[in-house]
């Protein structure tokens, strides 16, 4: 039996004929990046679970009865990120889009970043591990998992304020994510993550992730991605201030 993506995927969602799962496990058992790729997909449908599954038993929070459209198109569209996530999986996700995930890292890292700004910007008591206050501790935590020394950026010229961060697991390893909030509660998310490959430098690129706005690049072994609910231009502006405080030579 070759092992594929298609059986990976049929693996974690319990799809596998029965006959096919010892030889996968053998698959797995040689070959530790698929192995690392099909935890980190396990991991992201447990997440995504742990985040969402409580609000079937919630009573309809009073801000959706204040202000059903804004609130409402804010919850479906994380619930509909959710369902792509945990029915495809990571790699299937980009062939419901028309776009293969495996074979464009940069569309693999806009739609990975998007998933984590629907999963975490919602939440009020826990949208991060570690608080704005202990910043100087969560750079130097965030960094030594990444194996790189990270910069978090200031956004106050542009209106928001350091919320805190958190580290992910991604298809590549270690993830950051800085979080950001502006006076009106709307925040933003700084995904970074180690890039397989390519590493040449690119110019921005622009996603629009169900209602999840992306701005993404990549800089040597590093790609980055600004998630936002907003409009393109209002993105790109503090996108632009991200990219010089992180590349203050060019």
């Amino acid at each position: 039996m070759t092992v594929n993506e298609s059986d990976l995927h049929a693996y974690v969602d319990g799809m596998l004929p029965a006959s096919s799962v010892a030889e996968v496990e053998l698959h797995l058992a040689s070959h530790p990046e698929d192995a690392e790729r099909v935890r980190a997909w396990r991991e992201l449908s447990g997440a995504l679970r742990k985040a969402f599954d409580p609000v079937m038993d919630e009573p309809v929070p009073h801000r959706l009865v204040v202000r059903p459209r804004r609130a409402w198109s804010r919850y479906a569209m994380a619930a509909g990120l959710m369902v792509i996530g945990i029915a495809t999986g990571w790699v299937a996700r980009g062939a419901l889009f028309g776009l293969p995930l495996s074979g464009n890292p940069p569309v693999a890292l806009a739609r990975q970043a998007a998933i984590a700004h629907a999963v975490y910007s919602p939440e009020v008591r826990h949208p991060v591990e570690v608080w704005a206050q202990q910043e100087d501790h969560l750079v130097k935590w965030l960094s030594k998992r990444l194996g790189t020394t990270l910069k978090c950026p200031s956004l106050g010229s542009v209106g928001y304020e350091l919320v805190g961060g958190r580290l992910l697991s991604g298809s590549n390893g270690p993830v950051a994510q800085f979080m950001f909030q502006d006076a009106k509660g709307a925040r933003l998310t700084l995904y970074v993550t180690t890039q397989k490959g390519d590493s040449r430098s690119t110019a921005f690129r622009f996603s629009q992730e169900g209602g999840v706005a992306v701005f993404y690049w990549i800089d040597d072994k590093y790609g980055y991605a600004l998630s936002g609910e907003m409009g393109r231009t209002e993105l790109l502006q503090v996108a632009n201030v991200v990219y010089k405080q992180l590349n203050p030579e060019q």
